[in-house]
């Protein structure tokens, strides 16, 4: 009787080895499908080192970039000059902030923008900058 004990010990023991297994990958399938756990969309430094000025090509910055839902533009610009204004395709075309301040403007110096899918337009609102090139129209997707 003694050998038969031991062996259903050892059963026991596999099956709640096996359960408990079971039971790990079921938690780790509803974490990994529960809402706001895909993974961190990647995030940009506009204009890399230079950050957010004059004098950049933000089209030669945009190449070879794709942009997807959940990514991060993060704007670094010296706040004494330059602003960062979230604009239509229009205001982007004209270099024309929105009237009645229906834009979203950032002020302060740094900006991290979570991006939705969709097109989005991004200029300078110091006047001059947009027109001499201070703008920034990604897709995302």
């Amino acid at each position: 009787m003694a050998g038969r004990g031991r062996g259903s010990a050892s059963s026991v023991t596999a099956l709640l080895c096996a359960a408990a297994a079971a039971a790990a990958a079921a938690a780790v399938l509803l974490v990994a499908s529960a809402p706001g756990a895909e993974a961190a969309g990647a995030t940009y430094l506009v204009g890399d080192a230079a950050g957010w000025t004059r004098n950049v090509d933000y089209g030669q910055w945009l190449a070879g970039k794709t942009f997807h839902a959940g990514d991060t533009l993060v704007f670094k610009y010296n706040a004494t000059y330059h602003d960062v204004v979230w604009v239509s395709k229009g205001g982007y075309r004209r270099c024309v902030v929105s009237p009645k301040g229906r834009a979203p403007v950032y002020r302060t110096g740094y900006a991290a923008v979570r991006l939705p899918a969709g097109a989005h337009y991004f200029i300078c609102g110091a006047p001059g900058h947009c027109q001499a090139g201070m703008k920034l129209a990604v897709k995302v997707y």
